[in-house]
């Protein structure tokens, strides 16, 4: 296992973020799972949080990613629905008919940290919630 440092500190930390679509509406196929996902890498980048792991079922995403300690989680949470919520919409006229003035996610998420679960039994768990889809 290969720990991340910065200046000061060493470090290692992974997050299993689950998020639903408002109304568990079943509107992620393949094409916008790859959207969400390279807006999710985008926003993600300014936040000093890297994407382990992606997977999607036809009405929510779960996502392994590692941190940084001073990645303010949060924001970047509310900041990745913000804009892959309206960039989706935009691009995808049909889930806009679906949701039409609502957010695409519901508001609240689900975020685990990984504890003493090892990376490869997570990134092993969301491959399956693939497979069921």
């Amino acid at each position: 296992m290969e720990l991340d440092n910065n200046n000061h500190s060493v470090f290692l930390m992974y997050y299993h973020l689950v998020l639903v679509v408002k109304y568990r509406r079943r509107v992620i196929d393949h094409p916008i799972s790859e959207e969400l996902k390279a807006i999710f890498v985008k926003i993600a980048s300014n936040y000093n949080i890297t994407l382990q792991e992606w997977n999607h079922d036809i009405d929510h995403i779960h996502i392994l990613f590692k941190a940084h300690p001073n990645s303010q989680l949060s924001k970047f949470i509310n900041a990745y629905k913000s804009a892959s919520s309206r960039l989706v919409k935009k691009e995808y006229p049909a889930i806009r008919e679906k949701l039409w003035k609502e957010y695409f996610w519901a508001r609240s998420f689900c975020l685990l940290t990984t504890g003493d679960v090892s990376v490869e039994v997570i990134k092993g768990y969301i491959e399956s919630q693939g497979e069921k889809s």
